[in-house]
């Protein structure tokens, strides 16, 4: 591990080197080689593009939940990287820079709590086929991921959007759950079904909140992931099958798969006996080369050019996930 470590901050990737800096190395935020590689990440014209981006928000209207190049991933994306609410952004201007998007996103709260995305949900499926702002489960807590990754845990508009989506999980964890003005419209699958990619952000979101780490709504949610993987013979829930694809190495984390899947969990200390959880882990570290290098079986092409999202090459970032999904849960090479 040492070794892989070692190339990780060799690499020309400012963020990966940042954050392994931060959290595989346990380097306080205040050391200078810290201090240096955040100011570079922050400077790199790739992040800033994403920050110009953000602060464009809404972007366009989203059609479909899974589409890599919208702004709300590019958000979360952010948030991965450790950008704050307070960051500059193109040309260094505080004014043009994450304090702009995070504004645009906070100006659009439900009478229910959750922060809205501006959406257009076709007639063929339900919708009215108008771009509306509303909100859905798997949509609204990618959202408030961001916003307390920025920073933000203490303002009230944001406590109010967890508050609700501690409220909203089920006895067999988040279901299909879309704002009253949607009507009946809801996802494929049954009713009184759980959603795998609504407990996957809400769980994402919720682990931002150290008080909620350990909670009867983060519990339930993580067994749901855990029961789903536990049966993924017996039946598809929804959309999610668990099978091959399920297993290639992905990123940004977007949609349903082992990757995006295993690093939330690993967020959560009680998972990390689990027997389950550790067959899921061990799906991802037997992909690694005889260097122990992360390679992306699958891509999004709206982030083409990044190295997560080459299949043919080794990926810093991606390395530099598994690693530290192995060292929050002690299961290090």
């Amino acid at each position: 591990m040492i070794h892989t470590v070692q190339w990780l901050l060799k690499f020309d990737e400012p963020w990966t080197r940042y954050r392994t800096l931060l959290d595989l190395l346990d380097r306080p935020e205040d050391d200078p080689e810290v201090q240096a590689a955040r100011a570079e990440m922050l400077a790199h014209p790739r992040v800033q593009a994403l920050i110009a981006e953000a602060a464009a928000w809404p972007g366009y209207a989203l059609k479909r939940h899974n589409d890599a190049g919208h702004p709300i991933y590019k958000f979360s994306l952010l948030a991965d990287f450790g950008v704050r609410a307070n960051d500059p952004g193109p040309a260094l201007s505080v004014a043009e820079g994450m304090a702009a998007g995070i504004e645009a996103v906070m100006a659009h709260q439900s009478p229910e709590g959750a922060f809205q995305t501006l959406m257009n949900i076709p007639e063929r499926y339900g919708g009215t086929g108008t771009d509306t702002w509303t909100w859905m489960l798997c949509d609204a807590p990618a959202l408030l991921y961001a916003l307390l990754g920025f920073g933000l845990g203490d303002a009230p508009r944001v406590q109010r959007v967890v508050e609700h989506l501690v409220g909203l999980v089920d006895d067999n964890g988040y279901r299909c759950v879309c704002a009253p003005e949607l009507g009946k419209f809801r996802g494929p699958g049954r009713k009184g079904d759980p959603c795998p990619i609504v407990n996957v952000y809400a769980l994402k979101a919720l682990s931002q909140v150290p008080e909620l780490l350990d909670s009867p709504a983060t519990h339930t949610g993580a067994e749901m992931l855990l029961r789903h993987w536990e049966h993924q013979t017996e039946r598809k829930i929804y959309l999610f099958g668990i099978g091959t694809t399920f297993r290639w190495l992905k990123y940004p984390f977007v949609w349903y798969d082992v990757l995006h899947v295993v690093d939330v969990l690993s967020r959560f200390s009680f998972v990390h006996a689990d027997p389950r959880f550790r067959e899921m882990v061990e799906t991802i570290t037997v992909q690694a080369d005889e260097e122990g290098r992360y390679t992306a079986g699958s891509m999004y092409r709206a982030w083409k050019g990044w190295s997560f999202a080459d299949k043919k090459h080794p990926s810093p970032w991606l390395t530099f996930l598994v690693l530290r999904i192995q060292r929050r849960t002690g299961t290090e090479a």
